[in-house]
């Protein structure tokens, strides 16, 4: 039974690390340029480097694997390269496209999704303890943490920060603010 569990766990994480890697692998190639520039400080002749290139082409492709998947997904959702540390992302360069879908879309589609997040905001973990009950848990860059959670009661929505009560809402409050996209506290 627990072995189940463990693959079915196994291959949600690979399906989760999967969707992710091929949803955004176009990306500046950071750690397939620093092996190109590896080869081309080798040595000062083209027959010289062409001969390096093909000795290294194992690397190559190990560089070129781990740029698609890993680093230029790292780039796509956060909007910097960790390996060449540029930013804007290569899909966030301006240029004259041929589709033009933006003005069409959301805003929120428009940028970088993790950037979203307010300044000095490393993560945010939304639960739901129960029917009545969400949960935010806000952690910082610099270490500390804050909680925040919602709580219905009635027609009524009790906002705690840390515990204490910094607002209450009613049902129509809410929805008013909700349809406005704000909710302040």
């Amino acid at each position: 039974m627990a072995v189940r569990q463990k693959g079915r766990a196994l291959a949600l994480l690979l399906g989760t690390v999967a969707s992710m890697g091929l949803g955004g692998c176009m990306g500046q190639m950071g750690l397939s340029s620093m092996v190109t520039k590896g080869n081309l400080s080798v040595v000062d002749n083209r027959y010289g480097r062409a001969g390096v290139f093909v000795l290294l082409s194992p690397v190559y492709g190990l560089a070129a694997t781990a740029d698609l998947f890993v680093f230029n997904t790292i780039e796509f959702w956060s909007g910097k390269n960790p390996i060449t540390g540029k930013s804007p992302a290569l899909v966030d360069h301006k240029a004259d496209a041929v589709i033009k879908v933006n003005q069409h879309l959301d805003p929120a589609l428009n940028k970088v999704p993790l950037a979203m997040l307010p300044q000095g905001v490393r993560e945010v973990k939304v639960s739901y303890p129960d029917e009545r009950t969400a949960q935010m848990e806000i952690h910082y860059i610099d270490g500390h943490r804050d909680m925040m959670r919602g709580e219905m009661r009635g027609e009524l929505l009790d906002i705690y920060l840390d515990d204490k009560l910094v607002s209450t809402l009613t049902r129509k409050q809410l929805d008013e603010k909700a349809g406005a996209g704000k909710v302040e506290v």
